[in-house]
């Protein structure tokens, strides 16, 4: 069982969190096209490796934090707030198209 460390609460369980998805993508505009709208929706990097994550202590402490972690071992490699900057040497999650 993969365990993740809150910054609040320490080491838990994975059960106790719930993934939010990749960290920095950002939304498009409300009057965005269709096509913006579905890469938005449906086109996302899916690396073999590190990779930054958003997760939320849900049957915890209730707050949300980002991490780095390898998607081959869930080896998580650093821990940080939700509105820190993303550390260096993360990938970037960009769109891609089809």
């Amino acid at each position: 069982m993969m365990r993740l460390t809150c910054p609040w609460c320490g080491e838990r369980p994975e059960s106790e969190f719930n993934c939010g998805g990749t960290t920095a993508i950002q939304r498009p505009q409300l009057d965005c096209s269709d096509q913006e709208w579905g890469r938005y929706l449906f086109f996302r990097r899916n690396p073999k490796g590190e990779h930054a994550e958003r997760w939320r202590h849900t049957y915890g402490c209730g707050m949300w934090f980002n991490l780095l972690r390898d998607t081959v071992t869930h080896e998580v490699h650093e821990v940080y707030g939700i509105t820190e900057a993303r550390p260096q040497k993360a990938e970037t999650a960009e769109v891609v198209m089809p």
